[in-house]
């Protein structure tokens, strides 16, 4: 399953993301941002790559639906309400990205 972590320069919450969630069994997971200077900027390839796209809030969600819609058809797009108050690889933020997505993605 290849999911797409996204938030707005990945550095800190979607790169934590990849990290955390390509430990999983069968899991290949990629950080994005939606910014210009993110690290890796979210593109095309990357949605029509993703099973999911799970991005941390809601104005990232509206940047990928709005640039990407075409490719969006038949994609699970999922918000995760996640705020840019951690660091990177901060327990918290671990916690917390499990726990949400956990939600809406099975893992066997």
């Amino acid at each position: 399953m290849n999911l797409l972590f996204v938030c707005s320069e990945n550095r800190l919450r979607s790169p934590t993301g990849e990290e955390v969630f390509s430990e999983y069994p069968g899991v290949t997971a990629i950080g994005a941002g939606t910014n210009s200077d993110a690290e890796t900027p979210v593109s095309g390839d990357l949605i029509e790559w993703a099973d999911v796209i799970l991005v941390m809030e809601k104005s990232h969600r509206n940047k990928v639906s709005r640039k990407f819609k075409d490719l969006l058809k038949g994609k699970k797009l999922v918000c995760l309400d996640i705020p840019d108050n951690y660091g990177r690889m901060q327990p918290e933020l671990i916690r917390l990205l499990e726990s949400r997505v956990a939600r809406h993605v099975r893992f066997n």
